[in-house]
Parts: C-alpha cells; structure tokens; sequence
C-alpha cells in the first residue's frame, strides 16, 4: 500500500463529482459515494460491487462445510488498488472525504515487488482465495471488485459498499512497500470511525482475531518497521474512517523485503495468507454469534 474489474461507471462517477465539488459538505459527498456503492452491488454469495466480469477462483486446498453458526453472514473484502490506476492517475488523484471534514485522493497505485509482481495483482489472488473459504462455511461475501484491470473504487465508495451491505464484518487486503530491512504483518484499525465506538470496539475485536490467526497460520511475524507487534491505528485511511460496519486493513507482508515477498508471490504462500485472514473472520464471527 505505500503508494498510497473495470470500476463500474457509477462508482467512478461518484469519485469524480465528489472529487470537483470540494464546496459541497462531506455529508453529501458521502451520500453519493454510499448511493453508487447500493446502484452497483449486487445480492447473492460472491458478489460484487464493481467489475463486470468475474476472475477465475484460485484453488484453496481445504474445504468445509456450511455451519449454522455462519449462516446468514454477510462480509465485504476489499482488494485495494487496481490494475488500471496507473494509467488513470487523473481519476484517482482526485479528492473524495476521508471523514471527520478531510479529504484525500480517490485511489493510489499501490506499491510492487522489485521483480515487477504489483500488489492490486496479489490483493486480488489473495481476496479471491478468501472469498472461495468463506463460501464454503456459508457466508456470503461481496468484492469491492473482481479484476484486475479497472480504476478504483474510490476509497469512500469502498466504505459504502460495506456499510449499504451491513456487513457483519469487512477487510481491505493489501501488501505493503517498506524498504527490505523491515518485513511482517500489520493489522491496521481505525482511529475512530463514523461508526461510532461501539463499532470500534468490534472493529478492535476483529484485529484481535485477525492476529491470532496470522501469527499461527500466516509464516509471516508481526511487522518490525512499524506499529507495535503487528497492530497499528491510523486516522488517515478513509475505508476505514467512513465505515459503519466492524473493519480492519491487513497489510500481508513487505513486498520489498525478499523473504516476505518470495511468501507472496508463491501460491502455497498466498494460500496461509488468505487462510489466516478467512480464519481470523470466521474467529470473528463466530466469537459475535455466541
């Protein structure tokens, strides 16, 4: 995420207008991301908010059954960046609220591996590979996209898309981009959110859970560059500040440190990493179920 699927019209839209009426109140700027994000969600397990076409699922090795105790929950994964961003900069350098009377840019592009592997591409490969898990215990997930080749969403309307689902839970999923000395996880929540704190306090209990799972599952260790033992509350991150639903951003390693990035770019090694996040969820889930 150190830089900072087509993306459906509305969507798209919605960043710009909100983007050229910096006048306007935030209020209604976050209206209209919120009413882009209901035009273009879809209903039903696996759906999505953006793309119009769907990648192919990457195979997951284990599977499981339904459970009741998941039947009926609805969560958002969001696989940040996108392919098209780059040759969009226009787009996404445009401004959209942040919360709390801020603004920042639509979108970014994200940040690679030395050898070229980009990070949207690995955030989709391990977001599919999640969704493929959560499926299988009966729970409903919407993608914020499902290519690899639009521009955005815009970070507001990722936000709106969990927030018109009423989410029991949401994840951004990103790698980072450190120097490579520094390598690990970060789990990062909100400062505060919209939502209020009750909803922090879930959103706390998330990250507790995501931890839990990426320190057993993952092979990755807490991040060593920043943060405090793999947690990290930032204020600036406006998927998480307008969220109304318990959220959490995961950065699953450092792209540029070399042992982390050989876990990322292999399979085997992004299939711990979406188990560690699908398994940190149903934690979640079921620990509210109870």
């Amino acid at each position: 995420m150190a830089a900072g699927g087509a993306l459906s019209t509305l969507a798209l839209t919605s960043c710009q207008a909100t983007a050229s009426a910096n006048t306007a109140s935030e209020a209604s700027a976050t209206a209209a991301a919120s009413a882009a994000a209901s035009a273009g969600a879809t209903t039903g397990t696996g759906t999505t908010a953006t793309s119009t076409s769907a990648s192919p699922k990457a195979a997951v090795a284990s599977a499981s059954s339904a459970s009741p105790t998941l039947s009926g929950k609805t969560v958002v994964l969001d696989p940040g960046h996108n392919g098209g961003d780059e040759s969009h900069t226009a787009q996404i350098n445009q401004l959209v609220p942040m919360g709390f009377g801020k603004y920042k840019t639509c979108d970014t592009t994200g940040t690679n591996a030395d050898d070229g592997y980009a990070e949207h591409q690995f955030n989709l490969q391990v977001a599919t590979s999640v969704e493929n898990l959560l499926e299988q215990r009966g729970i409903k997930v919407i993608m914020t996209r499902t290519n690899d080749t639009g521009v955005g969403p815009c970070v507001d309307v990722r936000a709106a898309i969990g927030n018109n689902a009423h989410a029991d839970a949401a994840v951004s999923i990103h790698g980072d981009g450190f120097d490579a000395s520094g390598h690990g996880f970060q789990i990062i929540q909100a400062a505060k959110s919209v939502g209020g704190t009750a909803n922090d306090a879930r959103s706390n209990t998330l990250s507790e859970a995501m931890h839990t799972t990426f320190l057993s599952e993952s092979g990755l260790t807490p991040s060593t560059y920043i943060g405090t033992d793999g947690y990290e509350v930032r204020s600036d991150l406006a998927g998480l500040n307008l969220s109304t639903v318990p959220k959490v951003l995961v950065e699953c390693g450092n792209m540029k440190n070399p042992g982390d990035v050989a876990l990322m770019e292999s399979p085997a090694g992004r299939d711990r990493i979406a188990s560690a996040i699908a398994d940190g969820i149903i934690a979640f889930l079921e620990q509210g179920s109870k």
